[in-house]
């Protein structure tokens, strides 16, 4: 059964709906569910590590928790993707809003232009909570929740991670770069840090 999306006007006006496949052959725009996990204590923050065998952006580092609004589903029903991709079950109520982010992609053959409906979770458990879904997700780390804002601010060369990935004995903890996140190109992440910051995240 062929995947359908939603897609709108560049004033996020729907205007039909077309497969996932046009959708990114077209760069027509569509609606994503982005949800990020901090801990309570609003210290760390969670970030997957995208799997080696995913289609597009295999093993870069993530949003925690993130997919596709379908044509039947609300922005209600992204909360799915929390739990299908992490095992861990919440509610949208237990979620803070971070407003929508608008970001565009374009490469050779694949053009992805979203409107990302970004939200926060406070997580009270650890790495060891998460049963990730191995076809979509690779791995799991932590950073700094300030040296995670410094970073994507320019204030800082390089971010630590530490954590797991699937698969591989020796845990993580190494410095990354720009280039190893997906949304790098679209100062997606700096308007994430001024949604948090406008809401006391940060």
């Amino acid at each position: 059964m062929v995947e359908k999306l939603k897609i709108f006007n560049v004033e996020h006006q729907q205007i039909g709906t077309a497969s996932r496949d046009d959708v990114h052959h077209k760069g027509l725009w569509h609606e994503t569910f982005h949800c990020w996990f901090v801990s309570e204590d609003l210290t760390e923050i969670f970030i997957q590590y995208r799997s080696d065998k995913k289609k597009d952006f295999a093993g870069l580092y993530d949003i925690t928790a993130a997919g596709h609004l379908t044509q039947d589903e609300t922005v209600l029903d992204g909360i799915r993707e929390v739990k299908e991709e992490l095992g861990v079950a919440v509610t949208f109520d237990d979620l803070v809003p971070l407003g929508v982010i608008a970001t565009s992609y374009v490469t050779a053959g694949f053009v992805d232009r979203e409107f990302c409906h970004v939200f926060l979770y406070k997580f009270a458990g650890t790495l060891a909570d998460f049963d990730l879904q191995e076809e979509e997700v690779g791995g799991m780390v932590t950073a700094n929740l300030q040296e995670f804002r410094d970073f994507f601010k320019g204030e800082a060369d390089a971010l630590r991670v530490r954590g797991f990935k699937l698969g591989v004995e020796e845990p993580v903890d190494e410095m990354v770069g720009m280039r190893q996140f997906t949304l790098e190109e679209n100062n997606y992440y700096g308007k994430l840090i001024d949604a948090m910051e406008l809401r006391g995240i940060l």
